[in-house]
């Protein structure tokens, strides 16, 4: 790496690292930046060894990103007829208990996760796991998170379970010209699931605690901060909090009142309360809805009232914030919540920690759990909006067109079949299924466009332009050929190179996003196949596989993320749980592929 193309691209791919991992900025700002320093450097110098700005953008038609955006479209069709829970519903309903549950569940979801885009299809089956906890008598932190690793293991199987896959799979295929079977990462993914689904069976019951309201509601981790207001000249004004019955409310305690001057004062039971104070309480989701009931307790400024809906209109909804969510980094006072969406935010829950003051005051964050007051059409139309998932039962009323459940599942199942025979290409097949879908009015256009994730799309495209970077200007050539100096020369030179890039993906897959790490990594694994003289496919492979198996933290990907809230989890139960699913993995990866794609057979291509 003797250019400063290489070095500057080095540098803007650290950046691109950094930036997604410390979550300095939403994702597909910091990727359009890192691509633009290319771009500007490129234009300014006329250099050719960084590419110009129409092979910068390139990446955005990608046909594996048209592809994903297709299949949003596919998957919404799917959603809003009910088509997943149809396909579900019969098998697990007979469900009885935690190991009949995660066997009814998991094999199914590793099954349908190979062939529709993993991310949907937990969000689609979150409130029928919760369903199923509350029916079984379990927590549903016993299903959330296996529900959340079968759909990665399910996805390494076929090239069209992951957009990762697919990204890897067409940028391959512009390389070398070679084209990866439908199947092919089956070789892997097949035996690397079985070996995962049976550890999470074995495992699941020992490793992941149950994460529920306890008797100490301290030791939640899931607990809902919530804000109440003492009504002016109503029953509670004057009283002690231990003569108005808020000192033993089950699993719910008083952290603290702020009064109306700005003052704090302690929760002790001989507290009196006065006229506008704000009681900042903590506990179980059950027990801040019971508060409702009780009179002389209003939610802050009466937002609920200011809904112009009927009481007797108004729903109770479960939501958590999505990465696509307009007010994240905003305060719910700032955002104008009840303004900007129609619901009056009654409490809100993160993860293991107590949040500190005022609902109102809270900034928003991704996975954030809020329980929202709201009429029935906040469900239709946040469905549409996609700034949350809903999670809570009611999430079922928005499924609107039940007698199209079958059509919607019969054209998912035409487009795979048509893909994986080869008749059409995956794009072909995306493409014909995305009009059916609309065309048998399964959604509406409207609808399927709404369903694109375009931060996610952004993202991969500019990944694309800054990985092509990495090749243009030799960085990716350097990077391999120093990988290569730290595993030395041998007989087992080969295998140890791919080791280190299956490791080293597998490490970048579990700070940033799983297409960004795949992106990157892929030049340089390319690269060290080529140095070394040897086949290229076991290392594009390596790269597919260790892209996705993210299931160590909640940031690699996005369905651990998206449970992450919801099961009230902490960060160590990712590590703890998930650390020896990566070694099982990782091990069967490495033993599978050069058995399969032997490492000293160079192809011509």
């Amino acid at each position: 790496m003797n250019t400063w193309e290489a070095w500057l691209t080095i540098a803007v791919a650290c950046g691109l690292l950094a930036g997604l991992a410390l979550r300095i900025a939403a994702n597909e700002l910091v990727a359009l930046t890192c691509l633009a320093v290319l771009v500007v450097a490129q234009e300014l110098t006329g250099t050719a060894l960084l590419p110009s700005p129409a092979d910068a953008i390139a990446g955005f038609g990608n046909a594996a990103v048209i592809t994903i955006a297709l299949l949003f479209a596919v998957v919404t069709g799917l959603e809003l007829t009910g088509g997943t829970h149809l396909a579900t519903g019969w098998l697990l309903g007979g469900a009885k208990s935690l190991r009949g549950a995660q066997v009814r569940t998991l094999f199914p979801v590793t099954v349908v996760s190979g062939f529709l885009n993993n991310t949907p299809v937990v969000a689609a089956l979150l409130p029928v796991m919760d369903d199923l906890a509350k029916r079984i008598g379990v927590s549903s932190s016993r299903l959330y998170l296996p529900l959340s690793y079968a759909a990665i293991l399910g996805g390494m199987c076929t090239v069209m379970g992951t957009s990762t896959n697919l990204i890897v799979r067409t940028m391959y295929f512009e390389e070398s010209g070679k084209v990866l079977g439908f199947f092919e990462p089956a070789c892997v993914g097949i035996p690397a699931s079985l070996a995962g689904l049976i550890y999470i069976l074995i495992a699941s019951p020992k490793l992941l605690p149950e994460r529920k309201p306890a008797i100490s509601v301290s030791d939640d981790p899931q607990q809902y901060t919530v804000e109440m207001l003492i009504e002016p000249n109503g029953p509670l004004v004057g009283k002690t909090i231990e003569e108005a019955g808020l000192r033993h409310l089950s699993g719910l305690y008083i952290a603290e009142i702020q009064r109306a001057d700005g003052t704090i004062a302690a929760a002790k039971p001989s507290e009196t309360l006065r006229a506008d104070d704000s009681l900042i309480l903590v506990g179980a989701l059950d027990t801040v809805v019971d508060l409702r009931k009780i009179r002389g307790l209003l939610s802050p400024d009466d937002q609920a009232r200011k809904l112009q809906v009927p009481a007797w209109r108004r729903t109770l909804v479960e939501a958590v914030v999505s990465p696509r969510c307009s007010l994240l980094g905003k305060t719910i006072r700032e955002g104008r919540f009840r303004s900007h969406f129609g619901a009056a935010a009654v409490a809100i829950a993160r993860g293991g920690r107590r949040l500190q003051g005022k609902i109102g005051d809270v900034r928003l964050e991704v996975g954030d759990i809020l329980l929202l007051e709201a009429s029935p059409s906040f469900l239709h139309r946040q469905r549409e909006s996609r700034d949350f998932y809903l999670i809570s039962a009611v999430e079922k009323g928005s499924v609107r067109r039940h007698e199209r459940a079958w059509v919607s599942v019969t054209i998912m199942a035409v487009m795979v079949l048509i893909a994986a025979s080869g008749v059409l290409s995956i794009l072909t097949a995306a493409l014909l299924a995305a009009v059916a879908t609309v065309a048998f009015r399964c959604c509406t256009t409207g609808e399927a466009r709404r369903s694109v994730d375009w931060s996610l799309l952004i993202v991969i495209g500019s990944a694309i332009g800054i990985g092509s970077a990495m090749t243009t200007s030799g960085a990716a050539k350097g990077l391999a050929g120093g990988l290569l100096g730290l595993v030395g020369e041998g007989p087992s030179s080969p295998f140890l190179a791919l080791a280190a890039v299956y490791l080293a993906t597998m490490i970048c897959t579990e700070f940033i996003t799983n297409n960004a790490a795949a992106i990157l990594m892929f030049g340089i694994g390319v690269n060290a196949a080529k140095t070394l003289g040897v086949s290229e496919t076991p290392f594009v492979i390596a790269v597919m596989i260790a892209a996705s198996a993210s299931f160590v933290t909640p940031f690699g990907y996005q369905t651990n993320l998206m449970v992450y809230g919801l099961g009230g989890y902490r960060v160590s139960d990712y590590l703890r749980f998930g650390f020896p699913l990566s070694l099982i993995v990782m091990v069967i990866s490495l033993l599978v592929i050069p058995l399969v794609w032997p490492l000293n057979v160079r192809q011509a291509f």
